[in-house]
């Protein structure tokens, strides 16, 4: 079965000649030439292509090299790799423009006159890498819809079916989990999932208000209840009349205001402060705290009757650490949404070093503490990927990064292996293709590196039941 068709750009001045589109013909790329920027924007506007090779045949060429630079800036999520002269390299000519346009928009970059099976291995490993990251960020893009709430590992997916559960039984949740872990998103996917929809949902945080004021923002008070009550006020229960209230960090209420919140959830009605009128309120209860509750009613700090009030339903958000797999899809997600349509950023993902040390850092902010990594290191970097050092984790790495040469290449070979066949379905004429390389030695690479399930690749597993590629073990 044929591969998909690959494209690719070659951006070149209209005096180059050097076979180059020919022989990548031959080799069934499909091939689009320009040689102004015009021309290249009109192609790559109306084609899907990943790749491009610039190339540059002298180090003078100015009014060329401006036209390269508006073109990457107008087009930098193209994987570009770009030839040019011995004495243009940026080892012999750090500070020159094809120096700073390598540095911020290039995939890869090679001498000219270019030798084919270099330029093939690099456009073939440029090309399947652009199309796993856009394959995965067209699925990052699908786990936005829920409310934003994002993850596929095997216990949000739990999570998920224990979510979908409560939106159509109308009583209480308390949402547990750590801090950053989302759970005022679990409290909206409640409220708009279920039958009270059309109505307000209204929060407020039990812990955001002095003692002397959390009962007038709860229950409301009538005007000349208190010294500065110059007119009525409606509490945030009542405001969620025919909707859902949403009760955050429930654990730090003060004791004396339990009471009253107790009351309401077994009467259904409130008193304003300073009034005598019971005003029934009907709306379901969401309370989410970081707060272990069990403890806090064995320490006295929690009514043990309004905690089990509040448990009608329970559900628990997972740490971030738990949850295997995930990390990369939220990083890619949140780099992605930060990016979007931002040309002034010069970063266009990750590299292998800072996708490392994401997956290993133990994230005790969890969710938010990650958003507010990607959105820091994708303001301030000025690298193409983002390393750890943008990340500010890079103590993460320090282990990987004293490890000797070789066996850091054989764990980037690795990973890039195993992404190539994630991609490919395990599909190992896929995946070589993907890789630039021929399915033999990937095969021996396959040997090389053990990704075997314990009989043979899931490719050719006659037992996928045991398969660890097919359970996604790898």
């Amino acid at each position: 079965m044929p591969g998909k068709e690959r494209k690719v750009i070659i951006f070149q001045p209209p005096d180059c000649e050097n076979g180059i589109a020919k022989n990548l013909t031959d080799l069934n790329w499909n091939v689009h030439v320009a040689n102004n920027s015009d021309q290249a924007s009109n192609i790559l506007s109306n084609h899907d292509i990943h790749v491009g090779l610039c190339l540059i045949s002298q180090c003078n060429e100015n009014t060329f090299r401006m036209e390269i630079n508006r073109l990457f800036y107008s087009f930098s999520q193209i994987n570009w790799i770009m030839g040019l002269p011995k004495e243009c390299m940026p080892e012999i000519l750090p500070s020159s423009l094809e120096s700073k346009l390598i540095n911020e928009y290039c995939y890869d970059y090679l001498t000219i006159p270019i030798e084919m099976d270099r330029l093939v291995f690099a456009l073939g490993h440029a090309h399947g890498m652009a199309e796993i990251a856009a394959s995965a960020q067209k699925g990052f893009a699908e786990y936005a819809s829920n409310y934003g709430i994002i993850g596929s590992s095997p216990v949000m997916l739990e999570f998920f079916r224990r979510l979908e559960k409560t939106y159509q039984e109308d009583c209480s949740v308390l949402i547990k989990g750590e801090t950053g872990t989302g759970k005022e998103l679990v409290a909206n996917a409640i409220h708009y999932h279920s039958s009270r929809s059309g109505n307000t949902l209204v929060a407020i945080n039990c812990g955001a208000f002095p003692k002397d004021l959390i009962q007038a923002e709860l229950f409301g008070y009538e005007k000349g209840a208190f010294t500065g009550a110059q007119q009525q006020k409606i509490g945030r229960i009542e405001s969620a009349q025919g909707g859902t209230l949403f009760l955050d960090e429930i654990g730090d209420l003060p004791l004396e205001q339990q009471v009253n919140l107790l009351r309401f959830l077994e009467e259904r009605v409130i008193v304003r402060i300073g009034g005598v009128v019971k005003v029934p309120v009907n709306a379901r209860v969401i309370a989410a705290t970081h707060v272990n509750l069990k403890e806090a009613v064995q320490k006295g700090n929690f009514r043990e009757d309004l905690y089990y009030r509040l448990r009608e339903l329970v559900l628990t958000t997972p740490p971030l650490r738990e949850r295997d797999g995930d990390i990369e899809q939220l990083a890619w997600y949140y780099f992605n949404k930060f990016t979007a349509n931002q040309n002034k950023y010069k970063a266009k993902g990750f590299n292998s070093d800072a996708l490392f040390v994401l997956k290993n850092h133990h994230w005790p902010g969890n969710v938010r503490e990650l958003i507010n990594c990607i959105r820091d290191a994708v303001v301030m970097s000025e690298n193409r990927l983002l390393t750890p050092e943008d990340l500010n984790l890079e103590r993460r790495v320090k282990e990987r990064i004293l490890r000797p040469l070789a066996e850091a290449r054989a764990l980037s070979d690795r990973d890039m292996i195993v992404a190539s066949l994630y991609q490919s379905n395990n599909n190992v004429s896929r995946a070589a293709e993907l890789l630039g390389i021929s399915r033999v030695s990937l095969h021996r690479l396959i040997d090389k590196y053990q990704l075997k399930c314990g009989t043979t690749t899931c490719a050719l597993c006659p037992d996928r039941n045991r398969c660890r590629w097919a359970q996604g073990l790898f």
